[in-house]
């Protein structure tokens, strides 16, 4: 977006955003809530990458597909967003996910003996976790996780946008995260993603929240450190400059 665009051209990405954070909450943490006792970690970790896959390749022209704070915050600290955009940006992923996971809770209540208290695809830790990881490990799991996601977003496009086969990379590394990550927290490494299913949830899973929204956005900043020192050069942006 730039000075010369229209208003209608700059609600555009916005609206990409809502909407595309709204479909990865309700797909990727739909399979957990609905199905996961019948596909197991290995369909919920390809839940979440094709639902990336297809978003990337929709709306990945139109805002680059973040879908994600913690991608958002990669951007702006790699100087291909301003402030303001990056805001925005944020708040259109905080209501999608709040939309998407009011969506999911509304369809789990039609299924009889289905429990959205507490759980309800949520990440945590301690007794939370599958594995019962520490406090500490879920932070450094959250952050190496969002670090790996974030580096191969930055280091695929080079303004704010996604194209082509671009979103090959991105669905394949949200998958591996996501892989390694369901049985340690739930695999977070989108806070917008635990944002909308913890305020359903409620309890424990309102309270851990602030560590799955901490720890993805510092392993965005160490993403930006680290492509700045191996994979880029100095940038010029042409993605969002208000």
């Amino acid at each position: 977006m730039t000075s010369e665009t229209s208003g209608e051209s700059d609600v555009r990405p916005l609206a990409a955003e809502l909407v595309g954070t709204l479909v990865l909450v309700f797909f990727g943490v739909g399979s957990a809530v609905l199905a996961g006792e019948y596909i197991g970690t290995l369909g919920i970790a390809l839940a979440f990458a094709f639902t990336l896959l297809a978003l990337v390749h929709v709306l990945g022209p139109v805002s680059g597909a973040h879908v994600n704070p913690a991608v958002t915050l990669g951007m702006l600290l790699a100087g291909r967003m301003s402030p303001r955009a990056a805001g925005v940006y944020w708040a259109a992923q905080l209501v999608g996910a709040f939309l998407g996971a009011a969506l999911l809770f509304l369809v789990a209540h039609q299924v009889p003996g289905l429990e959205t208290s507490d759980a309800f695809g949520t990440n945590g830790y301690d007794d939370r976790s599958a594995v019962g990881l520490s406090l500490g490990g879920s932070f450094v799991a959250e952050a190496v996780l969002t670090f790996l996601l974030v580096l191969v977003f930055l280091s695929v496009t080079r303004d704010i946008t996604v194209r082509g086969l671009d979103g090959l990379p991105l669905g394949l590394a949200l998958g591996a995260v996501s892989l390694i990550g369901v049985p340690l927290t739930g695999a977070s490494v989108t806070p917008a993603r635990s944002f909308g299913p913890a305020l359903f949830a409620g309890g424990d899973a309102l309270a851990q929240l602030w560590l799955f929204i901490l720890a993805p956005l510092v392993g965005a900043a160490v993403a930006v450190l680290a492509h700045r020192a191996v994979v880029a050069a100095p940038e010029v942006s042409r993605g969002p400059a208000r």
